[in-house]
Protein backbone atom coordinates (compact mmCIF):
# COMPACT_ATOMS: atom_id res chain seq x y z
CA UNK A 1 0.00 0.00 0.00
CA UNK A 2 1.09 3.47 -0.94
CA UNK A 3 0.69 7.26 -0.82
CA UNK A 4 1.09 8.45 -3.83
CA UNK A 5 4.08 10.59 -3.25
CA UNK A 6 5.88 7.91 -1.39
CA UNK A 7 8.34 7.27 -4.39
CA UNK A 8 9.54 10.85 -3.74
CA UNK A 9 10.39 10.18 -0.14
CA UNK A 10 11.56 7.02 -0.72
CA UNK A 11 14.31 8.86 -2.57
CA UNK A 12 14.62 11.95 -0.30
CA UNK A 13 15.47 9.48 2.77
CA UNK A 14 17.86 7.66 1.47
CA UNK A 15 19.77 10.71 0.24
CA UNK A 16 19.64 12.16 3.84
CA UNK A 17 19.88 9.06 6.01
CA UNK A 18 22.28 8.50 8.30
CA UNK A 19 24.69 5.71 7.70
CA UNK A 20 24.29 4.02 11.10
CA UNK A 21 20.71 3.85 9.46
CA UNK A 22 22.35 1.13 7.19
CA UNK A 23 24.01 -0.94 10.15
CA UNK A 24 20.79 -1.23 12.61
CA UNK A 25 18.24 -2.15 9.67
CA UNK A 26 18.48 -3.92 6.75
CA UNK A 27 15.21 -2.67 5.91
CA UNK A 28 15.74 1.20 6.06
CA UNK A 29 15.57 2.20 2.48
CA UNK A 30 12.27 0.98 1.97
CA UNK A 31 9.11 2.25 1.22
CA UNK A 32 8.86 5.68 3.56
CA UNK A 33 10.28 6.52 7.06
CA UNK A 34 13.59 6.60 9.04
CA UNK A 35 14.83 3.84 10.33
CA UNK A 36 16.01 5.73 13.43
CA UNK A 37 12.03 6.98 13.98
CA UNK A 38 11.31 3.48 13.48
CA UNK A 39 13.75 2.18 16.56
CA UNK A 40 12.53 4.50 18.96
CA UNK A 41 8.98 3.61 18.44
CA UNK A 42 9.97 0.35 19.38
CA UNK A 43 11.72 1.23 22.66
CA UNK A 44 8.59 3.33 22.81
CA UNK A 45 6.18 0.59 22.69
CA UNK A 46 8.08 -2.03 24.83
CA UNK A 47 7.15 0.46 27.48
CA UNK A 48 4.01 1.81 26.76
CA UNK A 49 1.36 -0.95 27.42
CA UNK A 50 -1.28 -0.92 24.64
CA UNK A 51 -5.00 0.14 25.45
CA UNK A 52 -7.23 -2.78 25.78
CA UNK A 53 -10.34 -3.50 23.76
CA UNK A 54 -13.44 -1.79 25.38
CA UNK A 55 -16.05 -4.73 26.59
CA UNK A 56 -17.62 -6.57 22.97
CA UNK A 57 -21.30 -5.74 23.73
CA UNK A 58 -19.78 -2.33 23.39
CA UNK A 59 -18.49 -2.45 19.97
CA UNK A 60 -20.99 -4.46 18.41
CA UNK A 61 -20.24 -7.87 19.44
CA UNK A 62 -16.62 -7.39 18.01
CA UNK A 63 -14.03 -8.59 20.35
CA UNK A 64 -10.82 -6.14 20.15
CA UNK A 65 -9.43 -8.25 22.16
CA UNK A 66 -9.79 -11.59 20.54
CA UNK A 67 -8.75 -9.50 17.31
CA UNK A 68 -5.70 -8.76 18.93
CA UNK A 69 -4.91 -12.40 19.47
CA UNK A 70 -4.89 -13.59 15.93
CA UNK A 71 -2.77 -10.81 14.95
CA UNK A 72 -0.48 -11.84 17.81
CA UNK A 73 -0.76 -15.61 16.50
CA UNK A 74 0.13 -14.19 12.97
CA UNK A 75 3.01 -12.79 14.28
CA UNK A 76 4.39 -15.62 15.99
CA UNK A 77 4.26 -17.58 12.11
CA UNK A 78 6.75 -14.94 11.44
CA UNK A 79 7.66 -13.47 7.92
CA UNK A 80 4.56 -14.64 6.02
CA UNK A 81 5.91 -13.02 2.60
CA UNK A 82 4.01 -14.32 -0.66
CA UNK A 83 4.91 -17.98 -1.84
CA UNK A 84 6.94 -18.57 1.32
CA UNK A 85 6.34 -21.23 4.15
CA UNK A 86 5.56 -18.61 6.29
CA UNK A 87 2.86 -17.88 3.38
CA UNK A 88 1.97 -21.33 3.52
CA UNK A 89 1.36 -21.45 7.21
CA UNK A 90 -0.66 -18.47 7.96
CA UNK A 91 -2.89 -19.82 5.00
CA UNK A 92 -3.35 -22.80 6.82
CA UNK A 93 -4.08 -20.68 9.98
CA UNK A 94 -6.68 -18.51 8.45
CA UNK A 95 -8.96 -21.63 6.87
CA UNK A 96 -8.58 -23.24 10.41
CA UNK A 97 -10.00 -20.15 12.00
CA UNK A 98 -12.97 -19.43 9.51
CA UNK A 99 -13.81 -22.90 9.70
CA UNK A 100 -14.43 -23.18 12.99
CA UNK A 101 -16.35 -20.18 13.02
CA UNK A 102 -18.73 -22.24 10.59
CA UNK A 103 -17.82 -19.91 7.65
CA UNK A 104 -18.29 -21.15 4.00
CA UNK A 105 -14.41 -21.08 2.64
CA UNK A 106 -13.48 -20.92 -0.96
CA UNK A 107 -9.50 -21.31 -1.52
CA UNK A 108 -8.56 -19.62 -4.92
CA UNK A 109 -5.25 -21.08 -5.75
CA UNK A 110 -3.35 -18.92 -8.65
CA UNK A 111 0.15 -18.34 -10.12
CA UNK A 112 1.15 -14.94 -10.70
CA UNK A 113 4.16 -13.38 -12.62
CA UNK A 114 6.65 -11.47 -10.67
CA UNK A 115 9.93 -9.78 -10.38
CA UNK A 116 10.99 -13.10 -9.15
CA UNK A 117 9.38 -15.32 -11.51
CA UNK A 118 5.91 -17.37 -10.95
CA UNK A 119 5.08 -17.24 -7.36
CA UNK A 120 2.21 -19.82 -6.09
CA UNK A 121 -0.91 -17.83 -4.19
CA UNK A 122 -3.74 -18.34 -2.74
CA UNK A 123 -6.56 -16.17 -2.01
CA UNK A 124 -9.43 -17.20 1.02
CA UNK A 125 -12.53 -16.28 1.19
CA UNK A 126 -15.55 -16.75 3.46
CA UNK A 127 -18.86 -16.79 1.42
CA UNK A 128 -21.91 -15.40 3.73
CA UNK A 129 -25.29 -15.77 2.02
CA UNK A 130 -27.98 -13.73 2.29
CA UNK A 131 -31.50 -13.07 1.67
CA UNK A 132 -29.71 -11.03 -1.80
CA UNK A 133 -27.84 -12.11 -4.09
CA UNK A 134 -25.84 -8.85 -4.05
CA UNK A 135 -22.38 -9.29 -2.53
CA UNK A 136 -20.82 -6.71 0.40
CA UNK A 137 -16.94 -7.56 -0.04
CA UNK A 138 -14.90 -7.10 3.07
CA UNK A 139 -10.83 -7.36 2.29
CA UNK A 140 -7.47 -7.05 3.54
CA UNK A 141 -4.39 -8.77 2.81
CA UNK A 142 -2.17 -11.85 4.85
CA UNK A 143 0.94 -11.39 3.31
CA UNK A 144 3.94 -9.79 4.68
CA UNK A 145 6.71 -7.62 3.03
CA UNK A 146 9.68 -9.51 1.52
CA UNK A 147 12.30 -8.09 4.31
CA UNK A 148 14.81 -9.79 6.73
CA UNK A 149 13.28 -10.07 9.67
CA UNK A 150 9.97 -8.23 8.88
CA UNK A 151 6.80 -9.83 10.99
CA UNK A 152 4.29 -7.19 9.71
CA UNK A 153 1.89 -6.82 12.84
CA UNK A 154 0.15 -3.64 11.77
CA UNK A 155 0.92 -4.34 8.08
CA UNK A 156 -0.77 -7.65 6.95
CA UNK A 157 -1.34 -8.61 10.71
CA UNK A 158 -3.66 -6.26 11.98
CA UNK A 159 -6.06 -6.02 9.40
CA UNK A 160 -6.37 -9.75 9.15
CA UNK A 161 -6.78 -9.55 12.57
CA UNK A 162 -9.94 -7.66 11.99
CA UNK A 163 -11.29 -9.44 9.41
CA UNK A 164 -11.09 -12.73 10.93
CA UNK A 165 -13.15 -11.63 14.08
CA UNK A 166 -15.64 -10.09 11.72
CA UNK A 167 -16.02 -13.03 9.64
CA UNK A 168 -16.90 -14.67 13.52
CA UNK A 169 -19.71 -12.29 13.22
CA UNK A 170 -21.22 -12.31 9.89
CA UNK A 171 -20.97 -16.12 9.64
CA UNK A 172 -23.17 -15.92 12.33
CA UNK A 173 -25.40 -13.44 11.05
CA UNK A 174 -28.82 -13.21 9.29
CA UNK A 175 -27.30 -10.94 6.89
CA UNK A 176 -29.92 -9.18 4.17
CA UNK A 177 -27.06 -9.18 1.23
CA UNK A 178 -24.53 -11.93 0.35
CA UNK A 179 -21.37 -11.02 2.44
CA UNK A 180 -17.56 -12.31 1.81
CA UNK A 181 -14.76 -11.62 3.68
CA UNK A 182 -11.41 -11.68 1.49
CA UNK A 183 -8.27 -11.89 2.85
CA UNK A 184 -5.44 -11.30 -0.33
CA UNK A 185 -2.38 -12.49 -0.72
CA UNK A 186 0.65 -10.61 -2.75
CA UNK A 187 -0.47 -7.35 -2.00
CA UNK A 188 3.00 -6.66 -1.28
CA UNK A 189 5.70 -5.87 -4.09
CA UNK A 190 8.54 -7.95 -4.37
CA UNK A 191 10.90 -4.93 -5.56
CA UNK A 192 12.01 -3.96 -1.86
CA UNK A 193 12.02 -0.33 -3.26
CA UNK A 194 9.91 0.20 -5.63
CA UNK A 195 5.84 0.29 -6.14
CA UNK A 196 5.28 -0.40 -9.60
CA UNK A 197 2.39 -1.63 -11.70
CA UNK A 198 2.02 -4.66 -12.25
CA UNK A 199 4.23 -5.55 -9.19
CA UNK A 200 1.35 -5.47 -6.75
CA UNK A 201 -1.94 -6.09 -5.79
CA UNK A 202 -1.66 -9.53 -7.06
CA UNK A 203 -4.83 -11.34 -4.83
CA UNK A 204 -7.03 -8.39 -5.30
CA UNK A 205 -6.06 -8.18 -9.28
CA UNK A 206 -7.04 -11.82 -9.04
CA UNK A 207 -10.02 -12.14 -7.72
CA UNK A 208 -11.59 -8.91 -9.20
CA UNK A 209 -10.86 -10.91 -12.87
CA UNK A 210 -12.08 -13.79 -11.46
CA UNK A 211 -15.68 -11.78 -10.35
CA UNK A 212 -15.80 -9.74 -13.72
CA UNK A 213 -14.79 -13.76 -15.62
CA UNK A 214 -18.23 -15.51 -13.52
CA UNK A 215 -20.62 -12.58 -14.06
CA UNK A 216 -20.60 -11.76 -10.31
CA UNK A 217 -18.68 -8.26 -9.93
CA UNK A 218 -22.10 -6.92 -10.92
CA UNK A 219 -23.89 -7.93 -7.99
CA UNK A 220 -20.53 -6.43 -5.41
CA UNK A 221 -22.22 -3.69 -4.11
CA UNK A 222 -19.29 -1.71 -2.26
CA UNK A 223 -15.89 -2.99 -1.19
CA UNK A 224 -14.35 -2.06 2.19
CA UNK A 225 -10.57 -2.72 2.58
CA UNK A 226 -8.88 -2.38 6.13
CA UNK A 227 -5.03 -2.17 5.71
CA UNK A 228 -2.64 -0.99 8.79
CA UNK A 229 -5.16 -0.20 11.27
CA UNK A 230 -4.08 -1.73 14.76
CA UNK A 231 -1.41 1.13 15.67
CA UNK A 232 -1.77 1.97 18.92
CA UNK A 233 -1.79 6.41 17.76
CA UNK A 234 -4.30 5.27 15.12
CA UNK A 235 -5.43 8.24 12.66
CA UNK A 236 -7.45 7.30 9.54
CA UNK A 237 -8.15 9.93 6.58
CA UNK A 238 -10.00 9.56 3.95
CA UNK A 239 -8.65 8.44 0.75
CA UNK A 240 -9.54 10.70 -2.19
CA UNK A 241 -8.98 7.54 -4.44
CA UNK A 242 -12.06 5.75 -2.59
CA UNK A 243 -15.70 6.16 -3.96
CA UNK A 244 -17.15 9.08 -2.17
CA UNK A 245 -20.50 7.64 -0.95
CA UNK A 246 -19.12 4.51 0.34
CA UNK A 247 -16.52 6.72 2.04
CA UNK A 248 -18.91 9.31 3.65
CA UNK A 249 -21.42 6.34 5.15
CA UNK A 250 -18.14 4.76 7.02
CA UNK A 251 -17.02 8.03 8.38
CA UNK A 252 -20.69 9.09 8.81
CA UNK A 253 -20.77 5.51 10.97
CA UNK A 254 -17.67 6.09 12.42
CA UNK A 255 -19.38 9.74 13.86
CA UNK A 256 -21.76 8.48 15.17
CA UNK A 257 -19.97 5.47 17.23
CA UNK A 258 -17.81 8.23 18.85
CA UNK A 259 -14.83 7.91 16.83
CA UNK A 260 -14.38 10.95 15.29
CA UNK A 261 -10.51 11.22 17.03
CA UNK A 262 -9.82 7.86 14.74
CA UNK A 263 -11.51 8.65 11.30
CA UNK A 264 -10.34 12.13 10.59
CA UNK A 265 -11.84 14.36 7.62
CA UNK A 266 -8.15 15.17 6.26
CA UNK A 267 -7.70 13.67 2.83
CA UNK A 268 -4.91 11.24 1.22
CA UNK A 269 -4.57 9.62 -1.98
CA UNK A 270 -3.76 5.57 -1.16
CA UNK A 271 -2.76 2.76 -3.83
CA UNK A 272 -4.00 -0.15 -2.33
CA UNK A 273 -5.86 -3.38 -2.77
CA UNK A 274 -8.82 -1.65 -3.92
CA UNK A 275 -7.78 -0.31 -7.21
CA UNK A 276 -8.42 -3.16 -8.85
CA UNK A 277 -12.14 -3.13 -7.98
CA UNK A 278 -12.13 0.64 -8.61
CA UNK A 279 -10.66 0.21 -12.28
CA UNK A 280 -13.73 -2.41 -12.63
CA UNK A 281 -16.45 0.37 -11.46
CA UNK A 282 -16.91 -1.04 -8.46
CA UNK A 283 -17.79 1.49 -5.31
CA UNK A 284 -14.42 0.91 -2.38
CA UNK A 285 -12.76 2.53 0.37
CA UNK A 286 -9.75 1.58 1.94
CA UNK A 287 -9.32 2.44 5.98
CA UNK A 288 -5.75 2.77 6.46
CA UNK A 289 -3.42 4.88 8.84
CA UNK A 290 -0.15 5.11 6.88
CA UNK A 291 1.10 8.41 8.46
CA UNK A 292 4.63 7.15 8.69
CA UNK A 293 5.99 10.36 10.13
CA UNK A 294 3.76 10.31 13.09
CA UNK A 295 1.82 7.31 13.59
CA UNK A 296 3.32 4.60 11.88
CA UNK A 297 7.46 5.23 11.54
CA UNK A 298 8.01 1.09 11.80
CA UNK A 299 6.29 0.79 8.33
CA UNK A 300 8.32 -1.48 6.61
CA UNK A 301 10.78 -2.21 9.10
CA UNK A 302 11.90 -4.88 11.61
CA UNK A 303 10.20 -2.28 14.04
CA UNK A 304 6.74 -3.39 12.97
CA UNK A 305 6.34 -6.05 16.05
CA UNK A 306 3.25 -6.95 18.37
CA UNK A 307 4.30 -4.38 20.77
CA UNK A 308 2.85 -1.98 18.06
CA UNK A 309 -0.81 -3.18 17.95
CA UNK A 310 -3.48 -1.42 20.51
CA UNK A 311 -6.51 -4.32 21.03
CA UNK A 312 -8.54 -1.05 21.18
CA UNK A 313 -7.58 0.42 17.88
CA UNK A 314 -8.89 -2.98 16.25
CA UNK A 315 -11.88 -3.00 18.31
CA UNK A 316 -13.19 0.70 17.04
CA UNK A 317 -12.11 -0.50 13.36
CA UNK A 318 -14.32 -3.57 13.50
CA UNK A 319 -17.09 -1.93 15.36
CA UNK A 320 -17.15 0.81 12.39
CA UNK A 321 -17.10 -1.81 10.11
CA UNK A 322 -19.99 -4.46 11.49
CA UNK A 323 -22.14 -0.99 12.07
CA UNK A 324 -21.78 -0.36 8.11
CA UNK A 325 -23.31 -3.55 7.06
CA UNK A 326 -26.64 -2.53 7.77
CA UNK A 327 -26.29 0.77 6.64
CA UNK A 328 -25.36 -1.28 3.32
CA UNK A 329 -28.38 -3.33 3.91
CA UNK A 330 -30.88 -0.91 4.17
CA UNK A 331 -29.60 1.16 1.09
CA UNK A 332 -28.86 -1.90 -1.00
CA UNK A 333 -31.50 -4.53 -0.09
CA UNK A 334 -34.05 -1.80 0.91
CA UNK A 335 -33.81 -0.80 -2.80
CA UNK A 336 -34.54 -4.48 -4.25
CA UNK A 337 -37.41 -4.73 -2.48
CA UNK A 338 -40.77 -4.33 -4.54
Amino acid sequence: MKMRFSRFLRSTLRAVAPLSCALLLVACGGKQGAASEAASSADAGQTTPAAAAPAAESTGGFDGQQAYQYVADQVAIGPRGAGTEGDTRAQQYIVGKLQSFGCPVDQEDFHASTPIGSVAMKNIVAKVPGASPDIVLFTTHYDTKRLPNFVGADDGGSSTGVMLELARLVCARKNALTVWVAFFDGEEAFNPDVWQDPDNTYGSRELAARLALSGDLGHVKAMLLADLVGGRNLHVKRDSNSTGWLTDMVWSTAARLGYKDIFLNDRVAMEDDHLPFLHRNVAAVDIIDLDTSNDVPYWHTPADTLDKISPRSLAIVGHVLIATLPELEQKFHSAARP
